[in-house]
């Protein structure tokens, strides 16, 4: 039984943002602040990434653990209520996730994902993670 009344739950799930959240902000302040320049949210590459640098063919993701499945073994059955509902759309989109790196990498893109909670305790680690591959990728062009 939800603890929260139907019209309360339904303010909450509204709430929530698909793009433009505080970790995408907050990654993207990082990057600008490093003089890197990028495409937020870009409709013409496949899956729609939070960042691309096209020209490099980079791809990043920011997932929220909830809906992008973390430790989705284990983290599951802490869902109580209406099971069904979420386990299928939770799983939809890993698979979803699943098809879109695999599709970006078979056409050549370097596809890097980062959980939400990595880059609100660990950002340092997660811009040089994409500053390696940046660097990578240009000496490799």
């Amino acid at each position: 039984m939800d603890v929260l009344t139907k019209e309360q739950r339904h303010r909450n799930m509204q709430a929530i943002r698909s793009s433009n959240t505080k970790v995408e902000r907050k990654l993207a302040k990082a990057l600008w602040a490093k003089n890197y320049r990028y495409r937020k949210n870009n409709k013409k590459v496949f899956g729609k990434p939070d960042f691309t640098f096209k020209h490099l063919k980079i791809a990043i993701f920011v997932d929220g653990e909830y809906f992008h499945g973390k430790n989705w073994e284990v983290n599951k059955y802490r869902i109580k209520t209406n099971r069904k509902f979420w386990w299928s759309k939770i799983e939809g989109n890993m698979r979803r996730d699943r098809e879109v790196v695999n599709n970006l990498t078979s056409n050549g893109w370097k596809v890097l994902r980062f959980w939400d909670t990595d880059i609100n305790q660990k950002l340092g680690y997660c811009v040089a993670k994409i500053e390696k591959t940046i660097k990578y990728r240009k000496n490799a062009n």
